[in-house]
């Protein structure tokens, strides 16, 4: 017997990470696409958006940053060893560090 198709949407599974990165006060780090990437910094009011080839587009991290409710979003770049990924910041918000596994 088969199971019958579940649609979650993405605005849901957004949300989700960024309460388990505010509860768990960890990083979360969901797969959006074949090639697109997020981490959700702990406390939930900061992202990294990347791909694995090329570049996210400023307009997907706007989307998400409206999905998750983040106010006055700043946006930047981060240049890593391998990626370069957009940043996405609250305004105002306080970076929190990252709480140990338990």
């Amino acid at each position: 017997m088969s199971h019958p198709t579940v649609t979650v949407r993405v605005r849901d599974v957004l949300r989700y990470g960024q309460e388990r990165a505010l509860r768990l006060g960890r990083t979360q780090q969901l797969e959006l696409g074949d090639n697109l990437f997020i981490r959700i910094g702990p406390g939930g009011r900061r992202f990294l958006l990347f791909q694995l080839e090329g570049e996210p587009d400023r307009s997907v991290a706007q989307a998400v940053a409206e999905a998750l409710n983040l106010q006055n979003p700043e946006y930047g770049w981060h240049q890593g060893a391998t990626l370069r990924s957009l940043t996405v910041v609250e305004a105002g918000s306080q970076e929190q560090p990252e709480q140990p596994e338990v």
